[in-house]
């Protein structure tokens, strides 16, 4: 599976809008007087301005790309973060010289958000990653530049404890949350915006003045719809998010190793895959059909199935075979009957045996390192476009024949293109559409399609080939997945600028509803709120309700 190792299995590369997208600053809006309550248990303050780092400074072209390497900007300068004093320092800059902003953390944003032309400072926040318990708040604060290696590690090793995000340990916390945070835990505990408490977010007021802000899940918080849109809104919308906390809702008291889910003991892993040269196109739409009708049947909330997760990999021929990998909680007393019952019901129906098989039970966190996908090797120079889709439903049969067409077409020989098909539902199902800002909680896959390349000549040829897949998957509905009985549109953290072109989205459903849905304009109204002049914005950024 070469150059897909670093990609997210599910909320990974995808995952980084916002804290690693941009936010653009500049005059906001008549926001309300901004609360400091953060300040004295702030772990990064810094003395001095940030670090300014010009043309000519010899780190400026590593500071002005993220992962994806089909983008590049060119910002005036980058202005290195480590503190939220120095983000409202930079942001007020910004302002006072008329400058577009961008702020990036872990730098997987898919899209050429942060390199936009017309960004012209970026705010680099990596350096902002502290990870702690908040005795104040009674919350684990985490700031925005954390990785989600960091952040996992720092829980777990010190509390014992956990969140249910996305298994690419590089990506920026700071993207990952605000986009609604998906990960191989979220069937069993839900989504990381689940467990958010607060948010501190630096915004401008109508004077161009930055303030920060923090806005809590508090019914009485004057600022709460502000929390509220940073549970799944995305990022670059309405302000520079610098921290979050995180608490689970229904926890008591304040003992820090109570306050969030515990991983399993261990987990029960397997991985399998069907070659190519034994499947044709009738044993081969069986098993994904098979793979997705599992789920129909074992995503309600509640399921005993919920701590099962497992990824199908539609590569195409040139890319690899087609494999699964599934895991589980090992601590279960029939945990190995479960996951041979899951194998059984994806094989059903075909006679084509699977290479591999064999389990493996591991503790939690060498699992979490074993399964996970790091950013070096051949994804050096890796340029990636990716799309996405929420299932409520297995493909239709026309889908199916679709997915097969492209998967083995003759006169495409990219090595890197592959769907990805992730379990969906169970906890995250149990959470109302509207009381976090991701909308999507009666499906039970999600699926990135996606490919990657090295050299940019080569642009078209792979652009063309996911497009081109993507439209004929959804030919019935525009080229683009219009929420239905099976499909339920797509997720923000794995922006698509073609869902909001006419030449790909040709249905009457616009990207923001196919992202948000009925969530969208509430959204508008926080943004008309917090920046009513739309300072903070990029290609998919929300609009502020007129």
């Amino acid at each position: 599976m070469r150059n897909l190792s670093r990609r997210g299995l599910v909320g990974g590369a995808a995952a980084t809008l916002g804290g690693g997208l941009l936010a653009t600053p500049a005059v906001a809006a008549d926001a309300p007087a901004a609360t400091s309550s953060a300040s004295a248990t702030y772990a990064g303050t810094a003395a001095g301005p940030a670090s300014t780092i010009g043309r000519a400074d010899a780190r400026y072209d590593d500071l002005i790309r993220g992962n994806n390497y089909r983008f590049a900007g060119s910002p005036d300068y980058v202005r290195l973060i480590t503190s939220v004093d120095q983000v409202q320092a930079a942001v007020g800059d910004a302002v006072r010289e008329n400058r577009q902003i961008a702020v990036r953390s872990g730098g997987h944003c898919l899209e050429g958000f942060v390199t936009d032309p017309a960004v012209k400072v970026v705010l680099d926040i990596s350096q902002m990653s502290n990870v702690y318990y908040d005795a104040t708040r009674h919350a684990f604060a985490v700031e925005a530049g954390a990785s989600l290696g960091k952040v996992y590690e720092t829980l777990f090793k010190q509390w014992g404890v956990t969140v249910p995000g996305g298994v690419c340990p590089q990506v920026g916390a700071g993207g990952h949350i605000c986009g609604g945070g998906y990960g191989a835990l979220s069937r069993l505990y839900g989504l990381v915006v689940d467990y958010l408490d607060a948010v501190e977010v630096v915004v401008v007021n109508s004077a161009g003045k930055p303030q920060t802000v923090v806005a809590t899940s508090a019914s009485s918080d004057p600022n709460r719809d502000l929390w509220w849109a940073h549970t799944g809104g995305g990022g670059g919308n309405f302000g520079v998010v610098t921290r979050y906390w995180l608490r689970d809702p229904r926890a008591t008291g304040t003992d820090p190793a109570k306050l969030l889910p515990r991983p399993p003991g261990s987990l029960l892993l397997t991985q399998l895959s069907w070659p190519w040269a034994k499947l044709d196109q009738t044993s081969y739409t069986w098993i994904v059909a098979n793979f997705t009708r599992w789920h129909e049947a074992n995503s309600a909330p509640g399921s005993p199935a919920s701590s099962l997760f497992a990824t199908l990999w539609l590569n195409s021929i040139h890319t690899g075979d087609l494999r699964m990998i599934a895991q589980l909680d090992g601590t279960l007393p029939n945990a190995t009957a479960m996951l041979d019952a899951f194998v059984s019901a994806v094989r059903e129906g075909t006679t084509v045996q699977p290479v591999g098989g064999t389990h493996r039970t591991l503790p939690w966190w060498d699992a979490f390192r074993y399964s996970s996908f790091a950013d070096f090797g051949a994804s050096i120079g890796q340029r990636t476009k990716d799309k996405s889709s929420y299932l409520r439903k297995s493909y239709t049969e026309a889908q199916l024949a679709a997915i097969y067409r492209h998967l083995t077409q003759a006169d495409y020989t990219g090595t890197s293109a592959t769907i990805l098909l992730a379990s969906y539902g169970g906890q995250i199902n149990s959470v109302a559409p509207d009381a976090r800002a991701i909308p999507q909680r009666d499906s039970i896959i999600k699926a990135q399609y996606s490919v990657s390349w090295i050299d940019p000549a080569e642009d078209d040829v792979h652009l063309s080939w996911v497009r081109d897949l993507y439209r004929d998957i959804f030919t019935d509905t525009g080229g683009a997945p219009v929420p239905n009985a099976n499909c339920d549109g797509a997720y923000i953290n794995y922006p698509d600028v073609d869902l909001a072109d006419p030449a790909w989205n040709t249905s009457s459903t616009p990207w923001s509803s196919l992202y948000y849905k009925g969530n969208y304009a509430r959204l508008q109204q926080v943004k008309k709120h917090w920046d009513p002049q739309n300072r903070f914005r990029h290609a998919l950024s929300v609009e502020p309700a007129r």
